[in-house]
């Protein structure tokens, strides 16, 4: 066996769970790309990937694998990265354990991400909102239930991971309600609520009838509702909701969609953008700046000030449809 074996036997049960205590999610993360680099070497170097060394694992060969994640797997740039990240956090520890390997460690750890294109961001209007909300069949049980966590996920902005976490004990519906969860990178953080979700979710729990450690929302069975099935119950609801409002036949919406959605909402509000990253859980800042390059009303206010003295105000739109197409031309 190699000295790589037990290096990334190490990288797991040392580095990311002793040391770091990075959540489930991350571990998984980790161990995909890891798997898919060593299948990767193994098939192209006609090596059995428990005899892999660090020297096999050069440069070249990681940006192979990159390469071949985008051009056969079919990745996106930002997936790319991601794999990149984890490699070079089994690279960064490597280089404790094996100095003799520090020049191959110091290549690919040079290794830049690649840059893309950051599209805008994609949420809701208010006609929308209401259409996708008003999509289940409330006189079925899972329609109440997709009603509930379909107004909270819009209300709230939770991610995904924090909206199926939650437990019947962190809707508090008391004098300042609010809901509380443990996000990412393990903050605890409390969010809070509007009456209409307040009202929603008191009427859901009263039928839930659920133990305050059960699931908020959850199967028939009583088990929580995985991503996959939060998927499948949004896409469903977005299609008949498509009927109602057709500019949402227009949108791939997502999970992270009603999060953006959130945000925007706060945002065309007045709120700070300080105050969004915190309601969202960012940890920079910085991060809640994309939702300013979405809203063209924030922009279109900023131009009216602007504005020189003596102009009227708005757009200008072409006096008649035969000018228009003339300066179209």
């Amino acid at each position: 066996m190699s000295t790589l074996a037990p290096t990334l036997q190490a990288f797991f049960t040392d580095r990311l769970t002793r040391q770091r205590q990075v959540s489930p999610h991350t571990v998984a993360a980790y161990r995909d790309t890891l798997r898919l680099l060593l299948v990767f070497a193994a098939k192209r170097l006609n090596v059995a990937p428990s005899r892999l060394d660090m020297e096999h694992l050069d440069a070249p060969l990681v940006a192979g694998f990159l390469d071949h994640l985008e051009r056969d797997r079919g990745n996106s740039v930002r997936t790319r990265n991601a794999r990149l990240t984890a490699i070079r956090s089994l690279f960064r520890y490597a280089a404790f354990r094996h100095p003799e390997h520090a020049s191959v460690i110091e290549r690919v750890l040079a290794m830049p991400p690649k840059r893309f294109d950051r599209n805008l961001v994609t949420y809701l209007t208010e006609a929308e909102v209401d259409a996708l909300l008003a999509a289940p069949d409330r006189t079925t049980w899972t329609g109440r239930r997709d009603h509930a966590w379909l107004g909270l996920a819009v209300q709230t902005g939770l991610r995904v991971s924090e909206l199926i976490g939650l437990r019947c004990a962190d809707a508090h519906l008391g004098v300042g309600a609010h809901v509380s969860c443990v996000g990412k990178g393990r903050k605890q953080r409390i969010t809070p609520l509007t009456k209409g979700t307040v009202a929603v979710l008191r009427g859901w729990l009263a039928e839930r009838a659920g133990d305050a450690a059960d699931p908020l929302f959850a199967t028939h069975t009583g088990r929580s509702l995985s991503r996959d099935a939060l998927e499948r119950r949004l896409a469903k609801h977005a299609v008949s909701a498509a009927l109602a409002c057709s500019s949402m036949r227009e949108k791939r919406i997502t999970l992270h969609v009603l999060r953006h959605t959130a945000a925007m909402r706060l945002l065309q509000a007045g709120v700070d953008t300080s105050v969004i990253a915190l309601w969202l859980g960012h940890e920079q800042v910085e991060t809640t700046q994309v939702y300013l390059h979405a809203d063209l009303a924030l922009k279109e206010r900023a131009l009216a000030r602007t504005a020189p003295a003596g102009t009227r105000p708005g757009r200008y739109r072409p006096p008649d449809s035969v000018i228009a197409f003339l300066e179209a031309l």
